[in-house]
């Protein structure tokens, strides 16, 4: 199995999608209620849904790069603001935290061989 894509609830379409443009995505899919883009590197793609105005969102959305530091300062050189720099985490990824129009939380990092094989991996048998 693999991911296909990640939803995201959106309160107001179009400041959505043009914050998800200046992130570097491209979209592919556009309507009043819906917005798909696919990722810069890979083929892995995520969409955007206009939800109740009212409600709360709480998602969070990780997307991967090897040069996080550099991308940090080209987005912020764009005027995207950031709730937290780029930082080691004791987890071992180096993350940056920022957050959509819509309130959901964006996670910037790389983990590299960390990502798929932390030193505390489960090996479990299937």
């Amino acid at each position: 199995m693999n991911l296909n894509q990640v939803t995201l609830t959106v309160k107001d379409m179009e400041e959505s999608v043009n914050f998800y443009k200046t992130l570097g995505f491209n979209q592919i899919v556009a309507d009043d209620h819906y917005a798909r883009f696919e990722c810069p590197e890979g083929d892995a793609t995520f969409s955007l849904y206009l939800g109740n105005p009212d409600s709360k969102n709480n998602s969070v959305i990780y997307f991967e790069h090897e040069q996080l530091d550099a991308l940090v300062e080209d987005l912020k050189a764009k005027g995207i603001e950031f709730v937290e720099e780029p930082k080691d985490k004791d987890y071992l990824w180096r993350e940056a935290m920022l957050v959509d129009p819509s309130g959901n939380e964006i996670k910037l990092y790389w983990a590299g061989e960390n990502r798929l094989n932390p030193p505390w991996r489960v090996n479990a048998e299937i």
